[in-house]
């Protein structure tokens, strides 16, 4: 089975899970949430330190939860979100998602929140993740959409910023304009029925603001990839030095505004109308992930 090639641009720096403890099913999966029911079993992809794994996991009780992250070491964060709420339906493992290590059909949601952006390929792991979704069940994924991004006021720091991040992304193998591809990857992954739907963080108070440009600063100079920016010849220490001071002094302001805008699907597996089988994958489509 395939592997990952793709290189976790981000890594588990304290700034990024940071971000990625403020992530909820309310804030991040909203557009899943109205599927949920109790006693469904349900697949979170791509768990990271589990605080959206564990609200999933509460709206499905007692259906039992499958967290998987292709990190061992940030599945002992997600394993205490999910103690501390008194959860006990969750179970934890190690996966690559483009190779998962589970039987056809063995769940009635498969869920990956921020995960397409960062591998291999996303075809290939939206195909895995609909062949171990039941028919009749739902896939549902949501990316960010760096191209998108949009802020005020303008501070020319992160321009530079958004640009280096997008070259940094790709070299390692990533997308970091997944959102709008989305649509797209499942449907060369066999999906038919898909809802497409879109929606956007926004950090604008003055405690937000310190939070998201305080993450940034802090991402720029310390986290896996400003090594990665560094030791691929991107930038140097110096200018990531530069960009940091940019994210504070947008931070700064009190009219700033920043938007972090999501492509979402769900993406129901379909059943044969004469067998109840579910369609088959399209054996044409191509296996690569990007344009």
């Amino acid at each position: 089975m395939p592997k990952d090639t793709a290189v976790y641009t981000h890594g588990h720096h304290e700034s990024v899970l940071r971000s990625h403890r403020w992530r909820t099913a309310a804030n991040s999966a909203a557009y899943l949430v109205p599927e949920l029911r109790p006693g469904m079993a349900l697949l979170d992809v791509g768990c990271g330190p589990g605080t959206i794994t564990a609200d999933l996991a509460a709206l499905v009780a007692p259906g039992a939860v499958t967290a998987v992250d292709a990190a061992a070491s940030v599945l002992d964060d997600a394993r205490e979100a999910v103690t501390e709420r008194g959860l006990d339906n969750v179970r934890f493992a190690v996966a690559d998602v483009h190779a998962l290590d589970f039987p056809d059909d063995s769940f009635d949601v498969v869920h990956a929140h921020q995960v397409l952006q960062h591998v291999g390929d996303p075809v290939q792991a939206l195909r895995e993740m609909r062949r171990v979704c039941r028919p009749g069940g739902v896939v549902a994924v949501r990316d960010s959409d760096y191209g998108a991004f949009t802020w005020y006021p303008e501070v020319p720091a992160l321009d530079s910023w958004l640009e280096l991040y997008h070259r940094v992304a790709r070299a390692g193998g990533g997308e970091p304009d997944a959102g709008r591809r989305l649509y797209s990857w499942a449907r060369r992954a066999g999906f038919t029925d898909i809802a497409a739907t879109t929606t956007a963080w926004c950090f604008t108070t003055p405690e937000e603001r310190a939070w998201w440009s305080g993450l940034w600063a802090d991402r720029t100079t310390a986290s896996s990839y400003a090594e990665l920016a560094v030791a691929g010849g991107h930038a140097s220490a110096a200018e990531l030095a530069a960009i940091a001071d940019g994210w504070r002094q947008w931070g700064a302001e009190d009219d700033a505004w920043f938007m972090v805008p999501h492509g979402e699907l769900l993406c129901r597996v379909q059943t044969s109308l004469t067998t109840g089988a579910a369609v088959p994958f399209n054996a044409e489509a191509p296996t690569r992930g990007r344009e």
